[in-house]
């Protein structure tokens, strides 16, 4: 039964991947891009929940900063910046550089470290739970990603500002 709750858990946590993935995937990301950003964002689903568990609960208290926040500016960045590429002329947008592949993961993977919190409570073996979650994320991201390019071929640019106007929108809903 633990198991298939840490599973329902991880679909739940890949969820947001998969929608962020699928705005994203409108920019017409190479194979290699997509397995990458894949891999990145099953490895932080993999260690935030795990430094979560760590950390608790004080690091909020130190900092101070709620996490919807930082998951909203990440966000906000990202919608404008899919945005303004989408009015350039160069069909070949070098949509995402090494930054912000791990920016894109962290994003969508705080929510992991929240779970992290309570980890203690949903499953005994803690690495198992971070590796379901990892897989779990990085497949949802891959698809959400090939879907994506998939729309964006049918649809066009106005697809790729749909998608940041969608991640600007889900932004502001984690302040609101």
């Amino acid at each position: 039964m633990d198991l298939l709750l840490v599973i329902v858990v991880a679909i739940s946590l890949s969820m947001d991947a998969f929608s962020l993935s699928l705005a994203y995937g409108t920019l017409g990301m190479k194979k290699k891009q997509i397995w990458l950003l894949a891999i990145i964002v099953g490895v932080f689903h993999f260690f935030m929940p795990l430094l979560g568990m760590i950390v608790g609960n004080g690091i909020f208290g130190l900092l101070k900063i709620d996490p919807d926040f930082i998951v909203c500016v990440v966000l906000e960045i990202i919608g404008v910046q899919m945005i303004i590429e989408s009015f350039k002329e160069n069909e070949d947008i070098k949509i995402m550089k090494t930054i912000e592949f791990f920016l894109f993961a962290f994003a969508v993977s705080i929510d992991s470290f929240s779970v992290g919190l309570t980890l203690t409570n949903l499953n005994d073996n803690y690495l198992l739970s971070s590796l379901v979650f990892a897989l779990c994320s990085a497949l949802f991201t891959f698809l959400g990603l090939t879907l994506g390019g998939k729309i964006k071929k049918m649809v066009g640019k106005i697809s790729t500002i749909v998608g940041g106007i969608v991640l600007i929108m889900i932004g502001l809903i984690f302040v609101f």
